[in-house]
């Protein structure tokens, strides 16, 4: 029988209603930041409201660093107006990941970043939900924190790099393990504690576009403009390096990630590179029974 890795997803829940991890909610680790008013009836772990989803995910690695299953599932409180498959086909698909790996799930394509001297959000209407919010800017630019934390001889900063919006991915325990614990407690001091420990510090926003490629700058770091893969897609079906989306400016609207009716779940639909469930939980006992007949 083929080994199935051990496996944990990590919530980061703050008053969103989280039935639809029952099917698998023993292997859930939820840190809610909702206070007592919004605190989820499954067990959990209160966290202040601080830092977004960055802290969370870095406040758990921090934590269990040398206790970490072999495969980790990083997931917002609500992810359906960001995935489009069931958590069981979103289980299975994780433990898939490979050393190395960062696994994204659709609908959402990987979205290309190279605002290096800062977000001008005023061109960027569709990101006004987040620009309407009270935020703490960053004492420094996303430019100067790559080369803070990602120092190289010549201090160079990459053309561009891709993300995953929402940060909703599965890494395996080696690729989190590719860095100490030291560099994680600096991350996590350094962004969203001191003087940075805040509801909605900018530093969170940098950093959900610096997971993949801190993880896997190979397939997610570009060092030049024509640093781009040949192929259209990549082993995981993500958009292959330098092929990612890039937000329009002056749009109220990005039409290419409308929703799972949009763009690309049409294009992954037409590929037929993975089948598609409807977007409701199926229990975990069902998945391990589909994962057998695999």
């Amino acid at each position: 029988m083929t080994h199935q890795p051990s496996f944990e997803i990590v919530v980061a829940h703050y008053n969103e209603d989280l039935s639809w991890l029952d099917g698998a909610i023993k292997a859930c680790t939820i840190y809610s930041k909702g206070g007592d008013k919004n605190a989820p009836t499954h067990p959990h772990q209160k966290l202040p409201n601080i830092g977004r989803e960055g802290h969370t995910y870095l406040h758990h690695i921090v934590h269990n660093y040398d206790t970490l299953t072999e495969v980790t599932i990083f997931l917002q409180g609500r992810i359906d107006d960001h995935v489009s498959i069931s958590l069981a086909e979103l289980i299975k698909r994780s433990l898939t990941t490979k050393d190395g790996q960062v696994m994204t799930f659709p609908f959402r394509e990987l979205e290309l970043f190279d605002l290096w001297d800062g977000f001008p959000w005023e061109l960027y209407p569709c990101w006004s939900k987040w620009n309407s919010m009270e935020c703490l800017r960053a004492p420094m630019t996303p430019g100067q924190y790559w080369q803070h934390f990602f120092p190289n001889k010549d201090m160079k900063i990459p053309a561009f790099i891709g993300f995953q919006p929402g940060a909703l991915f599965a890494v395996h325990k080696s690729t989190i393990q590719q860095y100490p614990h030291s560099f994680y407690e600096k991350l996590l001091n350094e962004l969203f504690l001191g003087d940075m420990a805040h509801i909605n510090p900018e530093t969170g926003h940098f950093w959900e576009r610096f997971w993949l490629a801190m993880w896997n700058p190979k397939e997610y770091v570009s060092w030049h403009e024509d640093d781009v893969a040949k192929e259209e897609r990549n082993e995981q079906g993500q958009l292959a390096k330098g092929k990612w989306h890039r937000t329009p400016r002056n749009v109220d609207v990005d039409e290419y990630i409308s929703g799972p009716a949009g763009t690309q779940i049409k294009n992954w639909h037409k590929r037929g590179r993975h089948s598609f469930y409807p977007a409701r939980l199926l229990p975990i006992q069902h998945m391990q029974q589909r994962m057998q007949k695999h």
